[in-house]
Order: structure tokens, then sequence, then C-alpha cells
């Protein structure tokens, strides 16, 4: 009814399109205005920052949560710093807006042109990752979308004090506040009735682990992008380099094994495992690894080991964990990818063309990758900015989501007085 009283989620969520109306036509210099002054304010009020992600931190520890996850919760002052950089990395970066892409004149000669518009309001969930509070609104703010997010109640003081400094930020630049907010409450229901905010959100995009992905796409009425989920493979042929397969997979899985690019499964070919696997146990010890694997990599490793179940083969860990198979040959190894890859990032170590090319025509994923980590699956290292998200679907996004995959078209027609017979 028009006259019902709004919850408290439906008025902001209302300021928040209300906002957006100004944000989606306004122009370029003064969306970059906007996020140069946010990363001004970040650094200039980071003793803020730190002293309200110092309680997050407290209160997870408190409550038990993983190492890997209060690392992701974590900000230091390098880390702000980085989140400024990538702020200014962002106003850099072509403004897709207003970009004409296809134009035509029709045979009754109208003229047809398309061009690039903002989507108008997007809908963020995510979990404890601060940083994507800022990364996702920067992006937002310069494709001309207004935004409003929702983290995890284990980053709420993190989240709100950044999206205090963001807020400022629009205010100094002329910009309403409200393009950018923040939903406080972080009950289940809250977060359930903002799945369904038909008529303010245009899009919703959850980026955390599986069961958030799956409740919004269960519950949401709001059209939604899934993206995040990583449980990503690397296969080493048996023409691989051993020293290269080494690196490649200890980076892979230790430089930050809380990400959605880093690996989980590494599948082996069974003629190099021998070789492979004592040289790659000695690298991961030195980050205390666990492994859970099948027989033959318990056999050839001379060690105990968990054995790999069907749940280790489905499972992002997010942690210092890695499941090992030992294959037969690439074939193998593509039916195991087929069937438990979350189309993030697959790759293949291999000194053969032929292989690699076989491999990256039959594996279904966002990235495929030869002789190189899983780690680069991101929209700063592809050259996009900070990214949203990566998309593990095929529609209307897939991959990294930079500012071109945060808009939508309009064609606009110009014509002389043609009418329609």
């Amino acid at each position: 009814m028009a006259n019902a009283k709004l919850s408290p989620l439906e008025t902001l969520a209302a300021s928040v399109k209300n906002s957006a109306k100004t944000l989606n036509i306004a122009p370029s210099a003064k969306r970059n205005e906007a996020i140069s002054r946010i990363a001004k304010n970040l650094l200039a009020r980071q003793a803020e920052i730190l002293a309200a992600n110092a309680k997050d931190i407290a209160a997870a520890k408190e409550n038990g949560i993983a190492a890997a996850m209060i690392d992701r919760l974590s900000l230091t002052e390098d880390r702000i710093k980085a989140i400024s950089a990538a702020c200014k990395q962002v106003i850099s970066l072509p403004d897709p807006l207003g970009k004409a892409d296809f134009g035509t004149t029709l045979p009754n000669g109208l003229e047809m042109v398309r061009v690039k518009v903002p989507l108008g309001v997007i809908g963020i969930i995510y979990e404890a990752r601060p940083n994507v509070t800022v990364d996702a609104a920067v992006l937002c703010l310069k494709s001309g979308n207004a935004c409003l997010l929702k983290g995890g109640k284990e980053a709420l003081h993190s989240n709100m004090i950044l999206r205090d400094i963001m807020q400022q930020s629009l205010e100094e630049a002329g910009l309403p506040t409200h393009c950018i907010a923040l939903v406080e409450d972080t009950a289940r229901e809250t977060t359930t009735q903002m799945m369904r905010l038909n008529g303010y959100l245009d899009v919703l995009i959850p980026r955390g682990g599986a069961g958030l992905i799956r409740a919004v796409v269960a519950n949401a009425t709001v059209p939604v992008i899934e993206t995040g989920v990583g449980n990503c493979h690397i296969y080493v042929d048996e023409t691989a380099d051993l020293a290269m397969a080494v690196n490649i997979i200890d980076n892979a899985k230790t430089s930050r094994p809380s990400v959605c690019n880093a690996v989980e499964t590494i599948l082996i070919h069974e003629a190099i495992a021998p070789q492979l696997l004592p040289l790659l146990k000695e690298q991961l010890d030195k980050h205390q690894v666990t492994w859970r694997g099948c027989p033959k990599t318990e056999e050839i490793l001379g060690m105990a080991i968990q054995p790999a179940t069907e749940e280790d083969y489905t499972t992002e860990y997010n942690d210092y964990i890695i499941c090992c198979k030992i294959v037969q040959d690439m074939t193998e190894a593509l039916a195991h990818i087929d069937r438990y890859s979350t189309r993030h990032s697959e790759a293949i170590i291999t000194n053969d063309y032929e292989r690699s090319q076989e491999f990256t025509r039959k594996v279904d994923a966002a990235a495929v990758y030869v002789n190189a980590s899983t780690r680069f699956t991101d929209g700063g290292e592809f050259g996009f900015g900070a990214e949203i998200g990566i998309s593990t679907q095929k529609l209307h996004a897939r991959g990294p989501m930079g500012l071109d995959q945060l808009t939508s078209w309009k064609y606009i027609l110009r014509g002389n007085g043609q009418i329609r017979k």
C-alpha cells in the first residue's frame, strides 16, 4: 500500500534510491572528486579506522574465529594505504558512462546509438572484509551507481567508520551522502529483507562464502549476480617443470589462503608425482599446511595424512589446508575439475603447448591459467581497478567485475518526424 509505513531498511533504501537520481547523471569530474576525497580522508582518519578495527578483531578472537578469517578482517596502516591507493587507481580509469559502443542509421532514417549508463542502485551483501566496503563503494561511485552495503557483523565497527569517511567525502564533493549507505542491523531477518527490496535495488551482488551466496540466490527477488566461491584447482602435467610447479602452488596456496582465488586442490599426473610431492611438501611445511589426499598421495609422502573425502573435494577451505589427488592423465584431471569446480579459476602447469591448449579449451571457468598462479584473478591485477567481486556466472558479467560490468545500455534514437506504419 502506498501509505504503508516503511521499515527502517526501506527508509534507508529509499534515501539511497533518491540519491541515485543525482549520482546517475553527475559529471565524471564530480564523481572523481568524491573518490579523491575518500582516498585522502582514509589516510587522514587512519587512527580512527584502526581503533574501530581493533574492536572487531578483539570480538572475533573472543568468539574463536579462525586465524585465516581474522586475517581477512584485519586492517593495518599498509592495508589502509593500499585501499587509498586503489581509490586513486580507480580515478585514473576511463569513465565508462556516456561511451557509445554501437551506432547505425536504420532504413527509416532513424539514427541509433547505444551508450553506457549506470545500473542505478546496487545492493552488496558481503562478509568480514572491510576493504570490500571501500572497494565496492568506490567502483559504484565511479560508474555512477548508488550503493547499499551490508557487511558481516564481525566487521561492523570497521564498516561504520569507513561509511562515515565516505559520506563525509561525498558531502565535501557536493554529492548526496546517501549515494553510499550501510545497513547496520546485522539480524538475519534484515538480510533477507534486503534480498527482497524490489523497487529500491536494481541488482544485488553477494560477495562471500558458498553459504552466503546460496542463501542470496535462494531467497532474493531482486536480480542477483553470483560472485566469489572459489574451489580452485591446479593440474600438474607430466611435462611440468618441478621448480615452477612448487613455486606456483606455494604462491597459490600460502600467499593468502583466505581469499577466493587461492588453490584448494592440486591434481598431479602419476608419472611426476613421486618427484614432485616430496619437494612440494618440504615447501608447504614452511607454512604448516595440512594435507588431505588420496591413497597414492599418502603412499608417496610416506606419512599418514587425512584421507580426502567427497566433502574435501567440494570445500573452499580459506585456510592452510590443501587437497591432493594423483591422476592417470589430463582426461581424469579435467573430469575432476568439471565435477567439483565452482567455475572461478583453474590452472595447468605444463611444458606441452598442445595440452595447454586442450586444457584452456575444455575447462569451464571465469579464468584459466597456463603456468601461472590462480592468485592473479583479481580486478586490480587484470587492470580493471579495485573489483566489486569475481562473477562465477555467465550473465551479465563473468570474472572480475570492474567498471564496465557495473553499467548497462541505453539506446538513443534521433529522427526527423518518423512514425511507424
